[in-house]
């Protein structure tokens, strides 16, 4: 879910290769929260039979049986629970046979949850597994280190392609995101070259470490905005009324349609600042 962002052209929903290893099909799902719609990925390397599909995105037959004709599926990854991503699981482990893995047992099909620092083989493919908490509780990301040049991350919604990312509090919070942020910026500049990010909406990005510090940057510059705004006001931070106040001033400009995801994302911050200052 995107934050604050308003609606982008719509692509076509033409499968498009986006790395050697991964496949992108967008979901046509378009709208304010969603930007173009869902990415759902389709990883395979060179020669193997089989491969993985990361995020079936919603309940849209023909998307899914346009993912399952990449098949064999052997193993459907889930970035998180939020229904844009997640909708289409159970009909599409129906059309392919496939197991379900996530890092919430709940969303598991014929499967064990994800585990943190987990290595999958599947398809010829090597695939770590990051719990990266902060958009939402059971939010993760997928390395492929082996995709060239120097590997890429698949980041749901923890990163996207334009703007940046909601934290859906209460579920979601702005401390485990901030560390979240700084583990996948440590890969980013460790890696010894430019990983690239397959986000859940939008373009492919070229440099996790560069994005990872611009994400930071803006989270730091929105917590600057709100501590002037609470101190400016005179508010309590653990007041309700407060969320409306700084959002007000904060998010001014923000369209109606979004509105929600602009308190969520205050609350997240408010709840951050009772804690850390």
């Amino acid at each position: 879910m995107a934050d604050l962002l308003p609606h982008h052209v719509r692509r076509g929903i033409h499968p498009s290769s986006v790395s050697r290893l991964a496949t992108r099909l967008l979901a046509p799902n378009p709208g304010p929260m969603t930007l173009d719609g869902t990415n759902s990925y389709v990883l395979r390397a060179p020669g193997a039979p089989g491969a993985v599909v990361v995020d079936p995105g919603p309940l849209d037959e023909g998307h899914l049986e346009r993912l399952a004709a990449f098949g064999p599926i052997e193993l459907v990854l889930l970035t998180h629970h939020h229904a844009d991503h997640r909708d289409g699981l159970v009909r599409f482990a129906e059309l392919t046979g496939a197991p379900v893995r996530a890092i919430d047992a709940a969303f598991c099909i014929d499967a064990e949850p994800l585990v943190d620092g987990e290595r999958i083989t599947a398809a010829g493919l090597v695939i770590d597994v990051l719990a990266t908490p902060g958009h939402t509780a059971d939010s993760a990301c997928f390395l492929l280190a082996g995709d060239a040049p120097h590997g890429s991350m698949l980041t749901g919604d923890t990163i996207l392609g334009h703007g940046t990312t909601i934290i859906a509090d209460p579920d979601g919070a702005l401390g485990p995101y901030l560390e979240s942020l700084q583990r996948l910026h440590a890969i980013g500049r460790t890696s010894g070259g430019h990983v690239a990010v397959l986000p859940g909406h939008g373009p492919v990005l070229q440099d996790l470490g560069d994005i990872c510090d611009e994400y930071l940057a803006h989270r730091a510059e929105r917590l600057d905005q709100v501590r002037t705004v609470l101190a400016a006001l005179g508010a309590d931070p653990a007041d309700p009324s407060t969320v409306a106040k700084v959002v007000d001033s904060v998010y001014a400009e923000t369209d109606a349609a979004v509105r929600p995801a602009a308190e969520a994302s205050v609350r997240a911050q408010l709840a951050f600042l009772r804690t850390h200052g």
